[in-house]
């Protein structure tokens, strides 16, 4: 079976099936959406992907976060198949079907937001989900500002593209909305030269506290948005000591503190969602948005909070047509179920032991590998030009990529400068596949390193 399967290229790629799709995509498609890989895929099955070609690929993004349950799953299959058979769609606001019910039930139940009785809303995504988490919040609060930071991605809708730090996702789109302050990320690694490791959270919560003399008064700020672990912004995770001193000044502020949890929820990070961290160190978020795998592939996101935040939104205020689709729902269910069932988040603590462990095997071998970072399976490596510098290396990065590629690798970049290369392959992938996926990786760092004389 496909999922059992080790990488295998038998063609060049693209092969010739896939070149003449990927010809008619550049005539059909605008261009503005990237060129991606040159694979066009026939069928995935666990962390693994066949091409249209017969080449067989072990996929480390897995949808950029979207398939923690691997590909293909069959009872997640059934359970999509079993609820079209019913009905496709019900639109919520005017006719209720169950599987909304169960799923926002089943969340409330297992979100780590703060607060004892709990309430759920379905959305289509990620965006979709922040975007409604920013607006739940100025309406409990009455207040019109947010707070945002360096490195953050949030999304591309208006209000989305303005939360998001890379402003070439947002080239040409504005204006857009006022209201949103940004403030310095902790990322610990780029901390200012000579500063220790020790005294970086008390700069970064300064940092912040200066938003408040400069940017927006506190009064006036109804949410501060952050990712646990940055996604794009390059798998930087927020310390829980900073998380913590976050969660004080929201308390003493009357702030709405709200997890973007697309891209690191859902097992991810060894937990079901990485704010459980934040409960366990009791600095729990008030609002949590979701989305990526909760839906195993297909279009959902949630935004949960406690009760009374929710019930305060001014009726008619959130919802759509498609939000809480009743397929989508069906696979969520299924897919929460098997996550929990087959204990998905202690199996990405496991694949997580074998990942940084070789990861910090490079940092110690290779000059380039700067910073190994991340929790559970969601790792990241920061390329650089040498360790005292820590001058980012993109273009090492680019080469890494694309010459595990060509061994049936697929690996992404992420971060400000596009020098990190970052882990989110499925859970369900075999150790096999672990093994045999570390060693194309590291042998595209040390070609890469030839290719630019650098070894």
């Amino acid at each position: 079976m496909l999922k059992d399967e080790l990488p295998k290229i038998r063609t060049e790629l693209p092969g010739p099936v896939g070149k003449s799709i990927l010809k008619r995509r550049q005539q059909a498609i605008p261009i503005g959406m990237g060129s991606g890989y040159p694979l066009v895929i026939a069928r995935g099955e666990g962390a693994m992907v066949e091409d249209v070609d017969g080449n067989v690929f072990l996929d480390w993004v897995g949808g950029v976060g979207v398939l923690n349950i691997g590909y293909s799953h069959p009872e997640v299959i059934g359970a999509v198949t079993q609820q079209a058979q019913k009905y496709f769609h019900s639109m919520m606001s005017l006719v209720t079907h169950s599987g909304y019910i169960e799923l926002a039930e089943k969340l409330n139940r297992i979100v780590p937001v703060k607060g004892d009785e709990k309430k759920t809303m379905l959305v289509n995504c990620g965006a979709e989900a922040v975007e409604n988490a920013v607006k739940i919040a100025k309406n409990y609060t009455g207040r019109p500002n947010i707070i945002v930071f360096s490195g953050a991605f949030h999304g591309r809708t208006s209000l989305t593209m303005s939360m998001t730090a890379k402003k070439k996702y947002a080239q040409k789109m504005g204006p857009f909305p006022e209201g949103v302050f940004r403030c310095e990320y902790p990322y610990i690694y780029r901390r200012p030269v000579g500063m220790p490791e020790e005294a970086a959270v008390d700069y970064y919560i300064e940092r912040l506290e200066t938003v408040f003399d400069e940017g927006s008064p506190a009064d006036q700020v109804a949410a501060i948005v952050l990712e646990p672990i940055q996604g794009e912004g390059g798998f930087v995770q927020a310390p829980i000591e900073w998380v913590k001193r976050v969660r004080k000044i929201c308390d003493e502020k009357g702030i709405m503190l709200v997890a973007d949890e697309v891209q690191c929820g859902f097992g991810r990070t060894g937990r079901m969602f990485a704010s459980d961290y934040w409960k366990d160190a009791d600095c729990p978020p008030d609002i949590i948005a979701c989305a990526k795998s909760i839906g195993g592939g297909l279009p959902l996101g949630a935004v949960s909070a406690a009760k009374e935040i929710m019930d305060a939104v001014t009726p008619g205020t959130i919802g759509g047509t498609f939000c809480g689709n009743a397929v989508a729902c069906a696979s969520a269910l299924k897919v929460i179920e098997i996550m929990e069932r087959d204990d998905l988040p202690g199996r990405a603590q496991e694949i997580s032991q074998k990942i940084f462990r070789a990861y910090s095997r490079w940092k110690q071998e290779y000059e380039q590998v700067g910073d190994v970072r991340g929790i559970g399976c969601m790792a990241g490596i920061e390329l650089v030009h040498d360790k005292e510098s820590r001058k980012p290396y993109p273009e090492l990065v680019e080469k890494i990529i694309s010459n595990a590629l060509r061994e049936g690798l697929i690996i992404e970049n992420a971060g400000a400068h596009g020098n990190v290369i970052r882990f989110l392959c499925p859970l369900v992938v075999t150790d096999r596949q672990i093994e045999a996926g570390l060693t194309i990786f590291e042998g595209a760092i040390k070609k890469a390193l030839v290719e630019l004389n650098e070894m």
